[in-house]
């Protein structure tokens, strides 16, 4: 068998089609995370004008900041949770549509447009279905007799800003959901139809072994989704609070740097948080991958 290869009339010329992509990469991605890799041995003045170097003090304070470890507990809740809830109700979404013929289509567009709207006015939207004074969520709640506060009650903000994130993560999720259900062979579920396995025996011993290749994937996905790109999802929400109870590690960094002014701090926090995301997907790929059917 042979195989093509292409070939380029300049020599310049793929350095060229690369160019843009790589000036990318280095003006908005590596330039920032040295400059964060900088900023973290040092500490400045909320004006910038005087800087002294302390090597890992700024590393050495955090781990021992109440503030901080909270957290990261606050951070390891949040994003279990996002994870779960939006996967678990993205593969139930794919599996009732997959079994659509006509309207499958019509049901999948429908679905995919949450992930158009941007993450904070995903948290907008939540914010004002449960605001304890206006929202309809709360006046329903209401009247079930439970008395829904996110703004005094830390496991209502919680619960608030979970199930903001998951929102705006189930269209993502459903998608390759879906294209993972529509990828099994029709044959092999009738054939185990056949021989007598019902529905929670096919999905259990069949789908989902066969899906393991996008439910790893996605678990990677929406991991690294919670520890980074809710950010707009707190501040339209609950900013944090009530007393630090929703304040991830994402948004600690920008309340420290941006506000509190305590740049080294936030400098250490920005890498710290990259070391995690980093040594959760080294674990994931290198454990957890060990278990998927490919």
């Amino acid at each position: 068998m042979q195989t093509k290869r292409m070939t380029f009339q300049h020599r310049w010329l793929p350095y060229a089609l690369l160019a843009p992509q790589v000036m990318i990469t280095l003006i908005f991605f590596i330039w920032p995370a040295s400059q964060a890799l900088y900023q973290s041995v040092l500490r400045q003045d909320a004006f910038g004008i005087h800087t002294s170097f302390v090597g890992f003090k700024n590393f050495m304070d955090l781990l021992t900041d109440p503030l901080y470890l909270n957290s990261m507990k606050v951070t390891l809740v949040f994003a279990l949770s996002t994870t779960l809830l939006s996967m678990s109700v993205a593969l139930l979404f794919a599996l009732l549509v997959n079994k659509m013929l006509r309207s499958r289509d019509v049901y999948t567009t429908l679905l995919v447009w949450p992930y158009a709207i941007a993450p904070v006015i995903a948290g907008v939207l939540w914010w004002f279905l449960f605001n304890p004074s206006i929202g309809i969520m709360t006046y329903l709640l209401q009247g079930l007799g439970f008395e829904w506060n996110h703004r005094a009650n830390a496991n209502h903000a919680m619960a608030l800003v979970v199930i903001a994130a998951a929102w705006k993560q189930i269209s993502y999720n459903f998608l390759f959901f879906l294209a993972g259900l529509q990828s099994i062979p029709q044959s092999l579920i009738e054939a185990a139809a056949i021989d007598g396995a019902g529905p929670f025996k096919r999905f259990y011993s069949l789908i989902l072994p066969l899906l393991s290749p996008v439910t790893f994937f996605l678990l990677v996905v929406n991991i690294v989704y919670a520890m980074f790109d809710t950010f707009g999802v707190i501040h339209a929400t609950t900013e944090g609070g009530p007393a630090q109870a929703t304040n991830i590690l994402v948004y600690k960094v920008f309340r420290d740097g941006f506000i509190g002014m305590n740049l080294g701090s936030s400098a250490a926090q920005s890498v710290i948080l990259m070391l995690i995301v980093i040594g959760l997907t080294v674990v994931q790929f290198r454990f957890i991958e060990r278990k998927v059917n490919y």
